[in-house]
């Protein structure tokens, strides 16, 4: 399995400049375009489930280019297509700037790989070490200390766990795509479905 290393740099941009005829907004200000995105992901991106996950703590980057992936069809949602489809110019990059830059209200001690070895719970083994002999690497490889995330790897920490397992699954099938080198459909299809349950919950819990 490819894994590309993929080094992104967070751009947490408060306000924006719009075009000529339209007033700048003031700093931390939601630009019209993400108004549309509270009533299921809320005005912080905190997210209301079920009908929307968290937004807060995402990179603009990913936010950004899932929004493109529900433009074009590689994903497949009935509500956000045509919600993607609403924004034009350079709404996509106000949406994800302004969402990026909203704070996560609990903070993640981060617990950095290899400073625990030995793990008694077998979630959090497959978690931070992975299961080699099936070729499951650690999910922490690509998501980052705790599941924090980063660039185009989206933080797990505090996601809602029905969202993680809704997408899972979805990886499973066939349904998410748009994944580099095809690795998280590869990851996926190797998880039972207990093992889905209890990374989401797991991941969900990191709070």
């Amino acid at each position: 399995m490819k894994i590309n290393t993929l080094v992104i740099s967070l751009t947490l941009v408060s306000g924006y400049a719009a075009a000529s005829d339209t007033p700048v907004q003031p700093t931390g200000a939601m630009p019209p375009s993400a108004q549309l995105c509270v009533s299921c992901h809320g005005a912080q991106g905190e997210g209301i489930e079920p009908l929307g996950p968290r937004l807060a703590g995402l990179s603009s980057e990913y936010i950004s280019t899932q929004l493109h992936h529900f433009q074009k069809g590689i994903r497949q949602n009935a509500t956000m297509m045509p919600m993607a489809m609403t924004l034009q110019g350079d709404g996509i990059e106000q949406v994800a700037s302004y969402f990026s830059a909203q704070q996560v209200k609990t903070q993640v001690t981060p617990l950095i790989r290899g400073k625990q070895v030995t793990f008694a719970d077998d979630t959090a083994r497959l978690a931070y070490q992975g299961d080699w002999s099936r070729g499951l690497p650690a999910c922490v490889t690509c998501h980052g200390p705790s599941g924090l995330g980063g660039g185009l790897f989206p933080r797990l920490a505090g996601q809602q766990a029905s969202y993680i397992k809704t997408q899972l699954l979805a990886w499973q099938d066939g349904a998410r795509k748009g994944d580099v080198d095809g690795m998280m459909a590869n990851v996926a299809n190797k998880l039972t479905a207990a093992e889905v349950d209890a990374l989401a919950t797991y991941f969900a819990n990191l709070k």
